[in-house]
Formats: C-alpha cells, sequence, structure tokens
C-alpha cells in the first residue's frame, strides 16, 4: 500500500471512527510493549507511518483486514459500487453484497478494472481489488490472474 492510501486510510479512521483508531493504536502498542501515549504523542504523520508498518506484520493480518474494510465501505463505497455495477452485480447503497457471486470473464473484469482506473485513484482501486480477492477462501480465478498479470495492480 503506497504511503499516500495509508494517509488516507488512518485519516478516516482518526476522523470517523475515533474509537476504532484509539483501541487499535493501544492494541498495537501493547503487543510491541509500549506505552499508547508513547505512539499518541508522534506527530500524526509519524504515527500513521507507525501503524502502517506494525499493522504489514502477518501477526496483524486480522485487524489490518478489518480495517480495510472499514474504510472501503466508510470512505470508498462510490468505489466499490462503481466496481459491481460495472459487473451487473447486485449490491447494496454501501457496495457490499452477501454473497460472492460466480467469477465474471477476464475480459469483463478487465474492462471493469479499466473504468475503475480512469475514474478513481489507481493506488485505491488496487488496495480494493486485493481486499475483494481475500474475501473469500477461493476468490475470484480470473481476478486472482488479472491481479498477478496486470503490473497498475501491484502491491
Amino acid at each position: 500500500m503506497s504511503p499516500a492510501v495509508a494517509e488516507s486510510l488512518f485519516s478516516f479512521l482518526h476522523e470517523n471512527e475515533r474509537a476504532l483508531y484509539k483501541t487499535t493504536i493501544d492494541t498495537l502498542a501493547q503487543q510491541r510493549k509500549l506505552r499508547a501515549i508513547f505512539v499518541e504523542r508522534k506527530p500524526r504523520a509519524e504515527r500513521h507511518a507507525w501503524l502502517k508498518e506494525v499493522l504489514g506484520k502477518k501477526v496483524n493480518e486480522a485487524v489490518a483486514a478489518h480495517l480495510l474494510q472499514i474504510w472501503l465501505v466508510g470512505a470508498q463505497s462510490k468505489l466499490l459500487c462503481d466496481f459491481l455495477d460495472t459487473l451487473g452485480i447486485a449490491h447494496d447503497e454501501n457496495g457490499t453484497i452477501e454473497n460472492l457471486p460466480p467469477a465474471p470473464s477476464k475480459e469483463d473484469l478487465t474492462k471493469a478494472v479499466d473504468t475503475l482506473l480512469a475514474t478513481h485513484d489507481p493506488g485505491v482501486v488496487t488496495v480494493y481489488l486485493h481486499a475483494f480477492q481475500a474475501l473469500d477462501e477461493q476468490g475470484w480465478p480470473s481476478l486472482a490472474a488479472l491481479l498477478e498479470e496486470d503490473p497498475r495492480l501491484k502491491l
């Protein structure tokens, strides 16, 4: 994840999900054997860089996935809706779906990704597509292939 996308995520949490933001810092600081106040007193840019580094560790994968989900649904719902609309997949007003439908063709998926990249921040699109693929154990083979092959979608 690029520093700009990480900053967007953490700024959204700081402004809109204050309790979650504070709890995340408390939990991660305790895990690293730090006092939370030490992290909280850092300048915002340093604090967010620290959060990005710590959340990137394998042990924090579930926490990172949860924060990503909250940010995507809360701050990037237009992107989610655009993706699902382009593929003709029914969703709620936030761009969430109950069950993962069968995988679309690689051609349809490529068109949807091209549309997203033309209208949304490419860094956010990349993070969303990787998160979408990780939602289900199998995911979509066509999306897995696209994420692997398309250099625009590399994390």
